[in-house]
């Protein structure tokens, strides 16, 4: 039976590696590629400027890519619940395909389209290429339990073997007897979305340093495989936090938004590696891609995993609720440049460091203004490209020692921490302009220049940039005792002593632990 046929994009955005857009293509003889601008998501969530304009990206190259095969995208407004009873009628639909995604809005919408498509004949057929592997797989592997720690995860996909290998990208002869049928009127109805579209602020865009799409995820990720070296003896900690291009891939937004399949990143690694020696996890690339499946593992598994309230394996904080100091550190105000200049980069780039992230994260957490990492996960959910749900959840809740890392008494120092790899403070002058004139003594502490030396530098501490909004080796003692009190008050299902009884204990090093090591860890 020849079929019509639905393909349906959401975060797959790409040609290759995606089975099941292959699985739309058999016996297919009409093909609607569709991308659903869906309210809750585009609306009600988080999108920032950024985020925005690369969706656009990559919705414009994923279209120029489909018409380079005789077909096109259909660009789609409204709830897919809404939509897709009027597509099945208006284009007698008798299939459609996606790609399989875990977050639970995603479950409960793609449950009421999967029932919807079968009040109306329509099979549906899904397929797992987002993740490495089956995350379901995972859990049941680890008798059915969610795996809390690196090296448990790690133990598993070992039994598991490698990822499977990725598919083919669709050729013109694979589309040689499918049609995508189309009107005059396709670019009114059906066409690529636009900036004022998702309401976002234009005037306030500087230049686009990561253009969206597979296109230009497959261009980065050539440039990168070349470095032979480089990606052998890649080490993440070792990497710089300041350096003022960056010092990893940022092929992160390209994963997250599927420009760029995590599979085919896997094995051009593998590819690399072979024959030669190279770093392992969960320091190397390939330790990377690890980190990302645990975090989408425990996504899956634990209930109200991006909420402290409701989720069984979260330290309950005591958190302070203090929109001033929020805005503070959102806006890149809290008086303390080094973490200014990273959430300035953020905000204009859309990217920061990991470990620039492990430092933001600290302060607004545990570390200096004691405030819920919920709030934090917000900002990060709009501003970052790659800000994926289950990552950017499992690593707010880690950086604030709430799961997963438990060594709370070990703080990033506002101050400190950036010197290590830039002592002269080129990063915060790149980021916050107005202290450039600083003298590198005093850069990372400018209310500790004289009054001379800060005329000197047309920056008046007070007036031109804030005084500090706390008390950093104050705040933070205060703050490792309240983090030890809610630490006393953890049921047991929560506590270290259960992962032990578990054989769960946690011996992966943390970022601090391996970035301040003299020697790299081999």
């Amino acid at each position: 039976m020849a079929h019509t046929c639905i393909y349906w994009f959401r975060k797959g955005l790409r040609l290759h590696d995606n089975p099941a857009l292959i699985a739309a293509l058999r016996d297919c003889k009409e093909f609607y590629p569709v991308f659903i601008l869906d309210p809750y998501l585009y609306h009600n969530t988080r999108v920032g400027n950024n985020r925005g304009r690369f969706l656009i990206g990559a919705l414009k190259d994923l279209d120029c890519s489909l018409r380079n095969l005789n077909s096109r995208l259909f660009v789609v407004r409204g709830k897919p619940e809404d939509v897709f009873p009027k597509l099945f009628n208006k284009w007698k639909v008798t299939k459609l395909a996606y790609e399989y995604d875990t977050e639970p809005y995603s479950l409960s919408r793609d449950e009421k389209v999967t029932k919807l498509a079968k009040e109306h004949g329509v099979e549906v057929i899904y397929k797992i290429s987002h993740t490495l592997y089956d995350i379901n797989r995972i859990i049941e592997e680890n008798n059915g339990k969610t795996p809390l720690t690196y090296n448990r995860l790690q133990a598993i996909v070992k039994t598991l073997g490698p990822p499977k290998r990725p598919v083919a990208a669709p050729t013109k002869e694979d589309m040689k007897d499918v049609k995508t049928p189309c009107s005059d009127s396709h670019e009114k109805e059906y066409g690529i979305l636009t900036l004022e579209e998702l309401h976002l602020d234009t005037t306030s865009l500087k230049e686009e340093l990561f253009p969206g799409g597979e296109q230009e995820a497959l261009r980065r990720l050539d440039e990168h495989m070349k470095r032979t070296a480089w990606v052998c003896n890649f080490e993440k900690p070792q990497t710089s936090p300041n350096s003022l291009s960056p010092s990893t891939t940022v092929l992160s937004p390209y994963v997250t938004f599927g420009c760029l399949s995590a599979r085919t990143f896997w094995w051009r690694l593998r590819d690399v590696y072979q024959g030669k020696k190279h770093s392992d996890p969960p320091v190397s690339l390939h330790g990377q891609l690890l980190w990302r499946e645990f975090f989408y593992t425990a996504s899956v598994g634990i209930p109200n995993f991006n909420k402290m309230e409701g989720n069984p394996v979260c330290t309950q904080v005591d958190w302070d609720t203090n929109p001033e100091y929020l805005a503070a550190w959102r806006e890149g105000r809290t008086g303390f440049p080094f973490i200014d200049a990273i959430m300035t980069q953020l905000r204009q780039e859309g990217w920061i460091h990991h470990l620039a992230r492990h430092s933001v994260a600290c302060f607004l957490t545990r570390g200096d203004l004691w405030i819920n990492w919920e709030e934090g996960q917000k900002v990060f959910e709009e501003l970052l490209l790659d800000g994926d749900w289950a990552l950017n959840a499992g690593n707010w809740q880690w950086l604030s020692a709430s799961t997963f890392f438990h060594q709370f008494f070990r703080v990033y120092s506002p101050v400190a921490f950036g010197k290590k790899t830039d002592k002269n403070g080129d990063y915060i002058k790149k980021y916050l302009p107005l202290l450039k004139k600083f003298p590198a003594e005093y850069i990372y502490e400018p209310w500790k220049a004289p009054r001379s030396v800060q005329q000197a530098a047309g920056c008046i501490v007070g007036k031109d940039y804030p005084h500090p909004i706390v008390q950093h080796e104050v705040i933070s003692k205060k703050n490792i005792q309240r983090m030890k009190q809610a630490y006393a008050k953890r049921s047991p299902d929560t506590s270290e002593s259960s992962s032990k009884k578990q054989g769960l204990k946690r011996r992966t090093p943390s970022a601090i632990d391996m970035f301040n090591k003299k020697k790299r860890v081999k």
